[in-house]
């Protein structure tokens, strides 16, 4: 259901967004159209909100467990 199937790529991904958030709440010299956009960017690598990535996180987890099908 959710984008990566790789746990690497999806840990990548959080770790982008928790960077573009950090980024976005201590820049507080930068304009607020550039921490807007840091914040803006957060949300999409985490595909919606922080509870979303760890379902996802969850579901990529689950199928790594999983045996093939066949």
């Amino acid at each position: 259901m959710f984008c990566s199937s790789s746990i690497t790529v999806h840990l990548l991904r959080g770790l982008a967004a928790v960077a573009f958030v950090t980024l976005a709440l201590l820049a507080a010299t930068w304009p607020a159209p550039l921490r807007m956009a840091a914040g803006i960017g957060a949300l999409l690598l985490l595909r919606g909100c922080p509870a979303c990535w760890l379902l996802g996180l969850a579901q990529a987890w689950a199928a790594r467990r999983r045996p093939p099908a066949g």
